[in-house]
C-alpha cells in the first residue's frame, strides 16, 4: 500500500472513531413538560438535538398529572413546570432552574381597533370601555385577573360583562385577557401586547433534573441550553420572557 492509500485509510479510521465517540456520548433525554412550554419546546427541541447530538422525548401534561406520573413510577430525566409543582416529587437538589416567565397579554378580535394598554390606568380604561371581556376561569392567570379587578374596585362591573372559558380563543368578546403564549396561537384575534410589568402575575417556569434521571449529564445539558441566547429568542417569539440569568 502506498503512502497516499495509508493516509486515506487512516483518515477514514479517524472519522469512524470520532463518529463512534459521538454516538457513544449521545443520549435520549426524557422530558415531562407542562403545556405552558409546548410551543417553546417544540421549536427549541430540534435546536438542542442539533447542537448536542442528544435526542429528546417530550411528553406534555398538566403539572398535577406530571407529578402523579412520577409518583406512580414513570421514569424521566427532566421536568419543566411552574416552580411550585416540584413539591410533588423528588428532584436532584440544586437543579431547579428558572427558564421562562409567562406573560398575560391583551388581544382584540381580528381587525378591531386596538386600545392603549401602555400603563395600568390605560388598561383599566380599556377594560371598562369594552362591552365584554374574555378571560380564563382556570389557574393562576384567571385568579390574577380577578384580583386586578378587585384591586381597582371594578370587580362587580367586570363580572357583569365577563365571558369565561378554558379556551379563550373560542369565546366571543370585545377584549381578550389571557396568557400571551396561548393567545398568539389563536387565528381570530390580533395581539395588542403584554400587560405592563407592574400588572403581571408571577408565572415562572423552571426546569429540574428528576431524582431518577438516567443521564444526569445530558439532562443538565438540556437545562443549560434553555438558558442560552438561542433558546431565549424562541421563548420571546412564543410570547414569554426569558428568565433572568
Amino acid at each position: 500500500m502506498n503512502i497516499r492509500s495509508l493516509v486515506a485509510a487512516a483518515s477514514i479510521g479517524v472519522v469512524f472513531l470520532l463518529g463512534a465517540g459521538i454516538a457513544a456520548q449521545a443520549a435520549e433525554v426524557s422530558v415531562l413538560s407542562s403545556y405552558a412550554m409546548r410551543s417553546v419546546m417544540t421549536e427549541v427541541g430540534p435546536k438542542f438535538e442539533h447542537a448536542t447530538g442528544h435526542n429528546l422525548a417530550i411528553t406534555f401534561d398538566t403539572p398535577k398529572k406530571i407529578a402523579k406520573r412520577i409518583q406512580d413510577g414513570e421514569t424521566a430525566d427532566v421536568a419543566i413546570m411552574a416552580g411550585s409543582g416540584f413539591a410533588g416529587f423528588q428532584v436532584v437538589p440544586g437543579t431547579v432552574t428558572p427558564v421562562a416567565r409567562g406573560l398575560i397579554g391583551v388581544a382584540v378580535p381580528k381587525g378591531a381597533p386596538k386600545p392603549d394598554i401602555s400603563s395600568p390606568e390605560t388598561v383599566k380604561r380599556a377594560l371598562l370601555a369594552a362591552k365584554s371581556v374574555a378571560y380564563s376561569r382556570d389557574g393562576l392567570p384567571g385568579k390574577h385577573i380577578v384580583e386586578l379587578f378587585e384591586r381597582w374596585g371594578i370587580a362587580d362591573e367586570m363580572k357583569r360583562k365577563s365571558v369565561l372559558g378554558s379556551h379563550v380563543g373560542g369565546l366571543d368578546a370585545e377584549v381578550f385577557v389571557h396568557v400571551l403564549s396561548s393567545m398568539i396561537l389563536y387565528k381570530n384575534v390580533d395581539i395588542i401586547g403584554p400587560l405592563p410589568d407592574e400588572l403581571q402575575a408571577n408565572m415562572l417556569t423552571s426546569a429540574a433534573i428528576i431524582a431518577a434521571a438516567k443521564d444526569m449529564s445530558a439532562a443538565k445539558a438540556l437545562i443549560d441550553f434553555l438558558r442560552t441566547p438561542e433558546a431565549a429568542a424562541v421563548i420571546k417569539a412564543k410570547g414569554m420572557a426569558p428568565a433572568a440569568p
